[in-house]
């Protein structure tokens, strides 16, 4: 086969195209005025069933300007305070009455210890009581360790602390859990660095987590807050920013031209269409054909929260796209699929037995639950039903990193990794102080966080899955990899230098591997 020529007219819509694209008043879309931080984010959660059981309901979730969720905590009881407010304070917060230890009356404890533990005096061994033998070593040991964490509060290590709040939330270790609560929320910040703007929304979802309110918060973030209008041009801010939605655009859409190059009837299944921006620049590209463009048919299918974005149902993408095809000549229909992902069955796609069917799995199959959630597994369900449609080329796009079977704690070094070097992308691109800046990291970032931390279950729909083990998905459903054209590379090598910071591209056993300095974010491949 011949290469794809001139790739990048296949991929990449220009920002011109999409400001155009993204809404219908969009000749006229502004950003949002913000004036404070205190109107970013106010959750008020409301009570659950599995709290701890002396709270009569979780606590609310305020955003005010600068520090992170303040977690008031109960200093006898360890639990967290009913009905109070959890809030942003710009620096650290003032008159903080809650502290869980007395730092000073625990500092003279550990030195009497030491003392104790390492004082020939057997007199001194009497404050303390007998001791048994093997028990000196066990308390050397807590006492070392309680020094360690004293050390790591004190040089300000923040990602260690998130990680020992969340190991001791694992074991149920309440006290360390709401101390380091306690002096992580005093170092965070969404006007800091990355990790103190990650650790904002971290101590939220840990907050959240012993709460038992993730859920609750999770659905608030994603709809309480936000205009579908605001929400959409967040999204659109994230897009422009961040190459990670035009590198899953190119790549899958230049291994759809090359695979539907010689046909004149084209079906794309795209099983999660959300705004419909990636097939802007196919069928303009497609529109440039030698010999005439195909008949192009696409069908979509939707999400609640693209559906909530767009203010409106799939109606909204079919008569942009159709407008848009008019425009360029290019005779196209639209079918809309208005049953979530996991839901799709054979008779809502509408074959043709004349078409040339491509299918586009773009950064949606981790939120498609497999038998580990509530036993029915779709994900391989939607593979084993692709492969009936005998498709020229199916496209996978995902982020890569492991949260769908991990346990707690795993998942939790995962999600803080892989979104540390998100937001120091971000960081790159952005002014700290930037307000469109807050508004994409807690408006689109923030709620998977708190999704993959703080929830658990059928609530924990952030599912992601390594490619490796995509890979063992799609063999099995009785694909074949289909290797992305070198040209595919090279175009996405070029968009790329069009971006600053320390993005990284990655070819390997015919998938195309995104990433930031030393963490691979985005995995893309192809299938026949």
């Amino acid at each position: 086969m011949e290469p794809v020529q001139n790739l990048e007219s296949y991929c990449l819509p220009s920002s011109e195209n999409i400001d155009n694209y993204s809404s219908d008043n969009s000749s006229q879309t502004t950003y949002p005025s913000v004036q404070t931080l205190d109107q970013y984010l106010t959750l008020e959660s409301a009570s659950t069933s599995n709290s701890f059981p002396c709270q009569n309901s979780p606590p609310a979730l305020s955003f005010s300007s600068n520090n992170s969720p303040l977690s008031n905590l109960e200093s006898n009881s360890y639990v967290l305070r009913p009905q109070h407010s959890l809030e942003i304070a710009n620096g650290p917060p003032e008159n903080d009455s809650y502290p869980i230890l007395d730092f000073d009356e625990l500092t003279h404890k550990i030195r009497e210890l030491e003392t104790a533990m390492l004082e020939p005096n057997a007199d001194m061994l009497d404050i303390y009581g007998a001791i048994m033998p093997g028990e000196a070593d066990s308390i050397l040991l807590e006492t070392e360790k309680w020094k360690e964490m004293m050390e790591m509060v004190s040089r300000g290590d923040l990602k260690e602390m998130l990680y020992t709040c969340a190991k001791a939330m694992a074991v149920k270790d309440m006290v360390i859990t709401e101390w380091m609560m306690s002096e992580s929320r005093k170092m965070v910040s969404v006007l800091g660095n990355p990790i103190q703007r990650l650790g904002a929304y971290i101590v939220e979802s840990l907050v959240a987590r012993m709460a038992a309110s993730g859920s609750t918060i999770y659905k608030s973030l994603k709809c309480s807050e936000p205009t579908g209008n605001e929400l959409l041009s967040y999204m659109h801010v994230l897009y422009e920013v961040c190459p990670y939605f035009k590198f899953g655009y190119m790549s899958a859409n230049g291994a759809i031209a090359e695979a539907l190059k010689d046909e004149s009837e084209v079906h794309i299944i795209d099983f999660q269409i959300s705004q419909g921006t990636q097939w802007v620049s196919l069928i303009q590209a497609l529109a440039r054909r030698p010999g005439g463009p195909p008949n192009i048919r696409i069908s979509g299918v939707d999400d609640s929260f693209s559906s909530y974005a767009r203010g409106g149902g799939l109606d909204i993408v079919g008569k942009r796209l159709s407008a848009l095809a008019e425009s360029c000549n290019v005779p196209f229909e639209f079918n809309a699929v208005r049953v979530p992902a996991s839901q799709v069955q054979l008779k809502d796609l509408e074959l043709r037995p004349y078409e040339a069917v491509a299918v586009n799995f773009a950064i949606m199959l981790h939120h498609v639950p497999d038998e580990s959630v509530n036993g029915h597994n779709h994900r391989d369900r939607l593979l084993r039903l692709a492969k009936h449609l005998s498709p020229k080329v199916v496209t996978l796009v995902e982020q890569e990193f492991n949260t769908n079977n991990a346990p707690f704690l795993q998942r939790f070094v995962e999600t803080m990794n892989y979104y540390l070097a998100v937001f120091d992308s971000i960081d790159a691109a952005l002014p700290r102080e930037h307000k469109e800046r807050i508004n994409v990291e807690q408006h689109c970032l923030a709620r998977e966080v708190v999704n993959l931390i703080a929830c658990e279950g059928e609530e924990r729909v952030e599912r992601h899955e390594l490619l490796n083990k995509w890979r063992m998905r799609f063999t099995q459903a009785g694909f074949a990899p289909y290797p992305l054209n070198s040209v595919i590379n090279s175009s996405i090598k070029d968009l790329l230098q069009t971006y600053h910071g320390h993005y990284s591209l990655e070819e390997k056993d015919g998938a195309l591997f995104l990433g930031w300095k030393n963490q691979v974010l985005i995995a893309s491949c192809a299938w026949r």
